[in-house]
């Protein structure tokens, strides 16, 4: 569990940009973009070492939200390309389906239902699906949540943590309602001071109710504490520093990816 810095284990290696992590067990599932090649990396979990790729046909070139489900045995894969997700078993046949969202999905996550939930950065929208693709819910966020990330649920409070930023927008995490109304946030036009963010990506939020946040181009990570009144600087001990951070993934034993 962090707390202000974090010890760097181990380093996939180099290659295109990582843009969706997720672990289940002993693998760590990783996606690249641009130019995915339709293939999901697994590696082992303790080791870092490659272990094999999960083929996902028709999956488009940009993929920016990849999400693991324990309860389901599957993953997510949010196509930006195709305006859908792509559901994997996690199965020795790794049988996929898939089903269609609103316009240009990115960041997807789980909630304590095992839905899957999907922000759409044209429409705007969060939607909540079950695992085979029923659409449960169609959440338009308030109007000046332009260019949305990621989205997660936070337990038992039907309240949504929302990243979002674009250009000349605002650039915040955002605290929404079921109504897609904003009741809190942080954040305001883009900068590098502490009080601001620039195109703030994954959110993540550990066991105590804090929540980190990955501002891509600050190159950083923020820890804000579950108000979203103040944060800090999460220290990475990283030779090369952190270059344009998009995704995280916390797993069941605190780990940080």
């Amino acid at each position: 569990m962090y707390v202000d810095s974090a010890t760097v284990m181990h380093v996939i290696p180099g290659g295109n940009s990582v843009t969706g992590v997720t672990s289940l067990g002993d693998d760590v599932f990783v996606v690249r973009c641009a130019y995915s090649q339709q293939k999901i990396e697994v590696y082992d979990a303790k080791t870092f070492a490659f272990q094999r790729h999960i083929t996902v046909p028709g999956l488009g070139v940009w993929c920016y939200g990849l999400v693991a489900c324990s309860y389901n045995r599957c993953l997510y894969a949010s196509d930006y390309d195709n305006a859908s997700v792509h559901r994997v078993e996690l199965s020795d046949n790794n049988a996929v389906m898939e089903w269609s969202v609103a316009r240009g999905p990115r960041g997807l996550s789980v909630n304590s239902e095992c839905n899957v939930i999907v922000v759409s950065r044209y429409e705007c929208k969060l939607q909540i699906f079950t695992t085979h693709g029923t659409l449960l819910q169609d959440v338009q966020l308030q109007a000046d949540i332009e260019g949305p990330w990621h989205a997660v649920e936070l337990p038992t409070s039907n309240r949504f943590l929302v990243s979002h930023g674009h250009g000349d927008s605002l650039h915040r995490i955002c605290l929404v309602g079921v109504d897609g109304a904003v009741d809190r946030s942080y954040g305001q036009q883009k900068g590098s001071e502490l009080s601001q963010l620039n195109a703030p990506r994954d959110v993540a939020v550990d066991r105590d109710g804090r929540v980190l946040v990955a501002d891509h181009n600050n190159d950083r990570l923020l820890v804000m504490d579950r108000s979203l009144s103040s944060a800090r600087e999460m220290s990475v001990s990283l030779d090369a520093g952190l270059d344009c951070p998009d995704c995280l993934w916390f797993d069941r034993s605190c780990r940080l990816y």
